[in-house]
């Protein structure tokens, strides 16, 4: 498309990076090419720059926008909310609020058998951190959790705590009340001579193992009580590089965690809304989490709004009570309206059905790169939730270096589609940040995803070019 450079306030490229590279905290975001790249536009799967470019965006926005830049039926709800009640004071009330929570409720209540509540944030880390606040109070005051290494919930304190990297808490001084982090099955990586199914069993064991004895240092048997109040848990690991457990793992996990009383939280802020073929990807698994923590696609990334279920005997009034945590801008009526629409449009457009299908059409055009390209350690995935793992020509070895190049060349835009120029938008993951994460839209097109193919393959060989 053309971006029209005459158009009343227009700045150009070279002056705002200028600008931003004076007046803008660099903190608040994270340059991964130089210079930082400038969009100007999206619809549908694509971003363009300002040279009008098209880039294909195989992530959306760390699954923000799981439904497509410019989706026209939610851009109309917010469209028409504005014209009616575009905000109001969090402590007061208003329909899509109701309507949402409501929405929610009972189809955890038809999904989990229990009964529960939805309680509203405006991002992702805050609604962690409400989970945090309500883990807390229902145990006691226990401030302790498990989660897993290679896990991510985010960069506010209390989310640095219980997310395994530790430069995000470096600088910020000691955190102690830093989780247990206790290994997340990694097929791939798997050690030697084990299959993946004993392998996740056996990070089962390990974890049981901590409530054999008092001395394991978790467990006080003449109580029946556990210092940790809470084992937070991805389904899919996000930031970690996608990885997807064997199908079993969650199921053993569970019945450790309802053994010794240690409540679940899923983590559902990337990959829930159908990312993985179901609202939430915890369904996959057979288990019931007590709380469910969301955020991202929800408004389709137009509109910051996040929220936790829990289940009624953690979350009930008398229990938690009004203003045990609260944010201003907590269930804005344009965030709950989109929410609202987003769930409706879900289920009537059969996301269930229709995501598994493109994300089987996905992995069979990865794994025919594969072939292709020795480089290509490992290609996963659940729904359009998927993975491919850069190496050297071992196929085993992690190889930053390639991806990176992979990732500058994309966004040059200079890859070539029917004689015309064309860019990739690839996000960078895992725990050697040597995973293509990808998180297409859920609209993408079965023609869209053989033209990733397609541009995959170019970018490859570009890149092993030098």
């Amino acid at each position: 498309m053309n971006i029209d450079k005459n158009a009343v306030g227009f700045i150009d490229d070279a002056q705002l990076l200028a600008d931003e590279a004076k007046y803008s905290s660099f903190g608040d975001t994270v340059h991964y090419v130089d210079p930082p790249k400038i969009f100007r536009h999206g619809e549908g799967s694509y971003m363009f720059d300002t040279a009008g470019t098209p880039f294909l965006d195989l992530q959306m926005w760390y699954s923000a926008v799981n439904f497509g830049y410019g989706n026209k039926r939610l851009n109309d709800a917010l469209k028409k909310q504005i014209d009616v009640l575009p905000q109001v004071a969090s402590q007061y009330l208003h329909q899509t609020r109701i309507e949402l929570a409501k929405t929610i409720a009972l189809d955890a209540k038809k999904k989990f058998g229990l009964d529960g509540r939805v309680h509203f944030n405006v991002g992702g880390a805050q609604a962690i951190e409400d989970s945090l606040k309500l883990v807390r109070n229902a145990s006691n005051g226990k401030s302790l959790m498990f989660a897993f290494e290679g896990g991510y919930h985010g960069r506010t304190l209390g989310a640095s705590s219980i997310t395994s990297s530790y430069r995000y808490r470096r600088r910020f001084g000691h955190f102690g009340e830093r989780a247990m982090f206790l290994p997340f099955p990694y097929p791939f990586r798997r050690p030697k001579g084990m299959t993946a199914e004993e392998y996740s069993d056996s990070c089962v064991r390990q974890f049981e193992r901590l409530f054999e004895t008092e001395y394991n240092g978790v467990w006080d048997p003449k109580t029946g009580q556990c210092e940790y109040a809470a084992f937070y848990v991805e389904p899919i690991q996000g930031t970690g590089g996608y990885v997807l457990p064997p199908m079993g793992f969650f199921k053993g996990l569970k019945k450790v965690l309802d053994k010794y009383g240690i409540l679940m939280v899923s983590d559902e802020i990337q990959m829930g809304f159908w990312r993985t073929g179901k609202l939430w990807s915890i369904e996959n698994f057979g288990v019931t989490p007590d709380i469910v923590v969301f955020g991202k696609a929800l408004t389709n990334g137009l509109n910051p709004l996040s929220g936790l279920w829990a289940r009624e005997e953690l979350i009930n009034p008398t229990l938690f009570p009004p203003g045990s945590t609260h944010s201003t801008f907590n269930s804005n009526p344009l965030g709950t309206s989109l929410g609202l629409e987003v769930i409706k449009m879900g289920y009537e457009l059969d996301y269930e059905t229709t995501v598994p299908k493109k994300g089987a059409h996905f992995l069979e055009g990865l794994r025919e790169l594969q072939k292709k390209h020795k480089e290509i350690g490992d290609v996963d995935g659940l729904g359009l939730a998927l993975r491919a793992e850069i190496c050297t020509e071992d196929g085993f070895t992690p190889n930053k270096t390639l991806l990176d190049k992979m990732v500058d060349i994309g966004l040059a835009g200079d890859l070539e589609h029917n004689g015309k120029k064309i860019g990739l938008v690839l996000d960078v993951g895992g725990w050697y940040k040597n995973v293509i994460t990808f998180a297409p839209s859920l609209d993408i097109t079965h023609e869209e995803i053989d033209l990733a193919m397609s541009l995959l393959d170019q970018l490859l060989t570009k890149a092993k070019k030098g």
